[in-house]
């Protein structure tokens, strides 16, 4: 994608690739299966040499990636766990990281039982405190790792603000941005020094792909990222390239469409008698509302709500319609899960009930049906 910076972030949503096949003029960009590509002749290259190194299409939608979120260069892998794994492999052993602790089970388990053993150590920090992360800062830490809103608690940090403290310590900066895509939130401009995005969920956005991304602020940590890319080999095919691109174009419109109706369904559910919490930052008593206005340009499709009875949320997962119980997030479709005992089961249990993270805890990510045909759903399934 050509960046133009007179351009809205939507029209060069949907550009992207538009114009790039010079030969055919093809709207759509090509996918290019090739594993490996002639050379002219001895010492020359088309640019391309082997397809774990370099591919067309790839190409087209890291470049586009890159500029969606104001970086210099991004790398696009097989899974959002493959883009974290090598992400890590960027440390060394005996280096520190702080981690949220509002976060994906998976990046806990890759964390807690593959690079502990490799001598890479995690604290888990309330990363919404700065004072939480500014007292686990030891002179061992090298990187902060944030999700926010975090997952399922949907916790707000402050970006700028932890920023900020990264710099004084001289620590790399990690936002992972997949909640909220860089239609809503922008982590490069607010400071942070790499945005990680599990790619399967709304940059995909129709649980048909799985993908993963590192977009780099800083030319020398993107070369590096590039790198380990290609070092480790967990590259993304192209033909799933193809279908990540042509998923990006109509991200604003989806993005727009969830906050909409998740807003709705938040509401709806505050209301009701058996839910006791709901977690949405979209909610005027939620501890991240003010923040979330300041740095967002929308509060996501992600809720999770507390029911009275364990007993009650899994009568509910069995009762859904319309809305699929299934784990992932961030596609067109409705989906709700149990994290307690899906997506945050490897997290230990003493860990995960001090968190909150219990078996009346459920996560919903809110599609693009119509928010009344969702709410009627919930209402049905909640008896």
């Amino acid at each position: 994608m050509t960046r133009n910076e007179t351009q809205t972030l939507e029209t060069r949503l949907v550009q992207i690739g538009v114009g790039r096949d010079e030969r055919t003029g093809a709207i759509s960009f090509p996918i290019y299966p090739s594993a490996t590509y002639r050379h002219p002749a001895v010492g020359q290259s088309t640019g391309y040499d082997y397809t774990r190194s370099g591919n067309p299409t790839r190409q087209v939608l890291e470049e586009g990636l890159a500029a969606l979120e104001g970086g210099v260069r991004a790398c696009v892998f097989a899974s959002g766990m493959a883009a974290l794994t090598t992400l890590f492999l960027h440390f060394s052993a005996g280096d520190h990281l702080i981690v949220s602790e509002d976060l994906y089970g998976g990046t806990y388990r890759v964390l807690d039982q593959v690079f502990a053993k490799l001598g890479l150590t995690a604290s888990y920090v309330d990363t919404t405190r700065l004072e939480a992360i500014e007292t686990a800062v030891t002179d061992g830490t090298r990187a902060i790792l944030i999700e926010t809103p975090g997952n399922p608690l949907l916790g707000v940090a402050d970006i700028a603000a932890i920023a900020g403290l990264c710099r004084h310590h001289q620590l790399l900066f990690i936002v992972d941005n997949t909640f909220l895509t860089p239609v809503l939130q922008r982590p490069l401009e607010l400071g942070a020094d790499v945005v990680v995005h599990s790619a399967t969920k709304y940059l995909g956005g129709h649980n048909d792909l799985c993908s993963g991304v590192l977009v780099a602020r800083d030319p020398q940590l993107g070369e590096r990222l590039y790198f380990l890319q290609n070092a480790t080999g967990a590259v993304l095919p192209p033909q799933d390239c193809w279908l990540l691109i042509r998923s990006l174009k109509t991200l604003a419109l989806r993005m727009e469409r969830h906050c909409q109706s998740t807003g709705e369904v938040a509401r709806w559910l505050q209301r009701h008698q058996r839910v006791t919490a709901v977690y949405y930052p979209g909610l005027e008593d939620h501890p991240g509302h003010e923040l979330s206005q300041r740095q967002t340009r929308g509060f996501g499709g992600m809720l999770s709500f507390r029911v009275d009875s364990p007993e009650l949320a899994r009568a509910v997962l069995e009762k859904l319609r319309l809305i699929s119980f299934a784990e992932s997030l961030g596609g067109v479709e409705s989906l709700m899960t149990l994290p307690a005992v899906q997506t945050h089961a490897d997290i230990p249990e003493a860990e995960r009930l001090r968190l909150g993270v219990c078996e009346s805890l459920l996560r919903l990510s809110v599609g693009i049906e119509s928010a009344a045909d969702i709410i009627a759903d919930l209402e049905q399934a909640l008896g």
